[in-house]
């Protein structure tokens, strides 16, 4: 895929507003502050155009980016703290909602922050994954905050810390040096490609 060519579609506060699957669509969760929207902008060798911002939770929509036939879903962070319940729970019906609705979804693509041991939140996002047969593997970010063996140990952690972690693919990416970014596009290319074929 051209990821070079992304564009931002529209972004949807209310899950009532989000139109029914037309593409195959590859989610990308996490909690809030884990550097999704770096990411993304990285794997699309974009400056800006998912929103980056210092405030955590502020990616608040879900957002819509298309790359030819696929889009890309910028799902709002979850777990961030100083927000009004009456937000948090518009997040949670948000994300629920789209992940109960019939989308087709070729992929889950999971952050978590490589330097830390998974939140509870992530864990329950996992587990839910697991539950509703959702394809998904797991990105690692931040891995430039860490030395080469650290990034070795958290590695050896995270296998003890996440459930069934010898069957999820597990990915560390930076998207402040760019590794890891290849491997991932190779990764969302062959589950696009394979996605397609059964349409």
């Amino acid at each position: 895929m051209k990821y070079n060519q992304a564009k931002f579609i529209t972004s949807y506060g209310l899950l009532s507003q989000i139109p029914p699957s037309e593409k195959i669509e590859v989610a990308f969760a996490g909690r809030s502050n884990v550097g999704k929207s770096s990411l993304l902008n990285r794997l699309f060798s974009r400056k800006n155009l998912a929103r980056v911002s210092s405030v955590p939770g502020k990616t608040a929509t879900i957002n819509f980016y298309q790359v030819e036939d696929v889009y890309f879903v910028d799902l709002p962070g979850y777990g961030y703290a100083k927000v009004a319940k009456t937000e948090k729970q518009r997040w949670s019906e948000l994300i629920e909602g789209y992940f109960h609705s019939d989308r087709d979804l070729a992929l889950v693509v999971q952050l978590i922050d490589m330097r830390h041991p998974p939140t509870k939140l992530d864990l329950q996002m996992i587990d839910f994954l697991i539950e509703s047969e959702l394809p998904f593997l797991i990105v690692l970010t931040k891995m430039d905050k860490l030395s080469k063996r650290q990034q070795q140990a958290r590695l050896e952690e995270l296998r003890q810390e996440l459930p069934y972690a010898d069957q999820i693919t597990i990915l560390p990416c930076s998207a402040e040096t760019g590794e890891g970014i290849e491997e991932l596009r190779e990764l969302l290319d062959d589950v696009c490609t394979i996605e397609d074929e059964d349409i």
